[in-house]
C-alpha cells in the first residue's frame, strides 16, 4: 500500500492542477459549439414537429368535445322527444280506457234495458196466457157448476130443469147470486 500511495503521489506532483469545476478552454468552447448545433437542430426540426403533434392533439380533443357536445345535445332532443311521445301516448292510452269504460257502461245500459223489456214482455205473456187460462176456467167451471145445480135443483124441486133456456137462466141467476156474496164477504174483510 505503501506503494500505491508513493506512486499516487508522484503522479500528482508530474500533472499539472486539474479541476472538474473548471473544464479546459478547448473543451469548453468544443461544448459550446456542439450544444449550439444541438439546439438548432432541436430548434429547427424538433419544436416544429412537437408543436404541429400538440396542434393535432388540441384539435382532436377539441373536436371531441365538439363531437361530444353535439352528441349530447341530440341525445336530449331526442330524450326530449321520447319524452313528449311517451306523455302523448300515455294520454291516448287514458282517453281509450276512459272510451272504453264509457262504452262499457253503455252496453250495460242498453242489456239491462233490453232485459227488462224482454221481462215485460214476458211478463206480459204470462198475464195473457194466465188470463185465458182463467177465463177458460172459470168457463169450464160454470158449465160444471151449472150442469150440477140443474141437477141438484132438479132433485131438490123434484121436477125435471131440462129445458136449456129455462136451465140456462137458473146457472146465471144462482152465479150471480154466488158472486154477489162473495162481493160482499170481500167487502167485509176490507
Amino acid at each position: 500500500m505503501t506503494n500505491l500511495l508513493a506512486a499516487s503521489v508522484a503522479a500528482q506532483e508530474g500533472q499539472q492542477h486539474y479541476s472538474p469545476l473548471a473544464p479546459e478552454p478547448a473543451e469548453l468552447v468544443v461544448g459550446t459549439i456542439a450544444f449550439l448545433i444541438v439546439l438548432a437542430l432541436v430548434g429547427w426540426k424538433l419544436v416544429p414537429a412537437i408543436r404541429k403533434t400538440l396542434e393535432e392533439r388540441t384539435e382532436a380533443i377539441e373536436g371531441g368535445l365538439k363531437k361530444a357536445e353535439d352528441a349530447q345535445a341530440e341525445a336530449q332532443a331526442l330524450l326530449a322527444k321520447y319524452n313528449e311521445q311517451l306523455k302523448e301516448a300515455r294520454h291516448e292510452a287514458s282517453r281509450l280506457r276512459e272510451e272504453a269504460r264509457e262504452q262499457g257502461a253503455a252496453i250495460i245500459a242498453e242489456m239491462k234495458e233490453q232485459a227488462q223489456a224482454e221481462a215485460r214482455r214476458i211478463t206480459e205473456a204470462a198475464q195473457t196466457q194466465i188470463e185465458a187460462e182463467r177465463q177458460q176456467a172459470l168457463q169450464s167451471l160454470r158449465a160444471e157448476i151449472g150442469a150440477l145445480s140443474v141437477e141438484l135443483a132438479g132433485r131438490v124441486v123434484g121436477e125435471s130443469l131440462e129445458d136449456s133456456a129455462r136451465q140456462s137462466r137458473v146457472v146465471d141467476r144462482f152465479l150471480e147470486e154466488l158472486e154477489e156474496r162473495a162481493r160482499t164477504q170481500e167487502q167485509i174483510t176490507s
